[in-house]
């Protein structure tokens, strides 16, 4: 049996898939296809139900949840941090509302965070790899920036003006839900099971793997600086990746109902997750 998983073109996910990617996850009787493609790309292939495990925003899941339940592993999930806003020069961040906001995507988590700290603001959609540079070269005031912008905006000439992850737990105490992976019900409870079980090994794998999983992502990090793929894939892979336990399922489900009663998400779901 033929199985898609699709994923972003970005260092932690590369790292996340090195066990499948190069064979040292077994698969059985499973032959295992890898997509890449951009998040707010996968999120939109999600509601066609086009892929059998899938990379999504946790914001895109209400929009496919009758296709779709999560897995509890292979999230990306900020524990004090995550998207940022920066800016070409500091100011103080309550102000975000009056300006305009370069975005990567409407339907990725860090609209939804960004949405709820200020309900309103003016948004452009840009690539994720564009929004730097539309913030330097004026076209929008600030930026929210994902991916290894994170790490790299001052080496552009910005500043940060907010960490909306750490605002998020600021409020609730809890960890920022982005992305996860998610896999078609049309598949039934046992493979859905499999499938989830397969993605956990492949985490697992990589990080006891770490220098060879390093250097696999190295060739997905846009010319990143290693130390910097370093510490860009040691915030997105770790043991909440491996399993989000009760803390991350909990923050899943309040970013969610927060969207829902803040008009941005259609309506309120329950998150389903595979048990596996």
């Amino acid at each position: 049996m033929k199985i898609t998983i699709a994923h972003s073109p970005d260092s932690d996910d590369a790292f996340m898939f090195y066990g499948l990617a190069k064979g040292g996850v077994p698969t059985g009787d499973l032959e295992v296809a890898h997509v890449l493609t951009d998040i707010e790309t996968l999120n939109r292939h999600a509601h066609e139900g086009r892929h059998e495990v899938t990379a999504l925003s946790f914001h895109a899941y209400p929009h496919v949840a009758d296709k779709y339940a999560l897995m509890p592993c292979g999230g990306s999930i900020g524990d004090g941090y995550g998207p940022l806003l920066v800016a070409r020069e500091a100011f103080d961040p309550k102000w975000i509302s009056e300006t305009k906001v370069a975005v990567p995507g409407t339907l990725t988590s860090a609209y939804l965070a960004l949405q709820l700290y200020a309900p309103g603001v003016k948004t452009i959609v840009v690539p994720f790899d564009r929004v730097l540079d539309e913030v330097r070269e004026g076209r929008a005031d600030v930026g929210l920036v994902i991916h290894e912008g994170q790490l790299t905006y001052g080496g552009q000439g910005l500043v940060k003006l907010l960490d909306l992850g750490a605002w998020w737990k600021d409020d609730t105490g809890l960890p920022l839900p982005l992305g996860g992976n998610a896999v078609r019900r049309d598949l039934g409870p046992e493979m859905m099971a499999r499938l989830t079980r397969l993605v956990r090994e492949t985490v697992k794998h990589s990080l006891a793997h770490r220098p060879q999983a390093l250097e696999y992502a190295m060739s997905f990090a846009r010319g990143m600086d290693p130390a910097v793929a370093d510490r860009f894939v040691g915030m997105w892979v770790n043991d909440m990746t491996v399993e989000m336990g009760e803390r991350g399922r909990k923050a899943v489900q309040l970013f969610l109902d927060r969207g829902a009663e803040a008009g941005v998400i259609p309506q309120r779901v329950a998150v389903d997750f595979v048990e596996a």
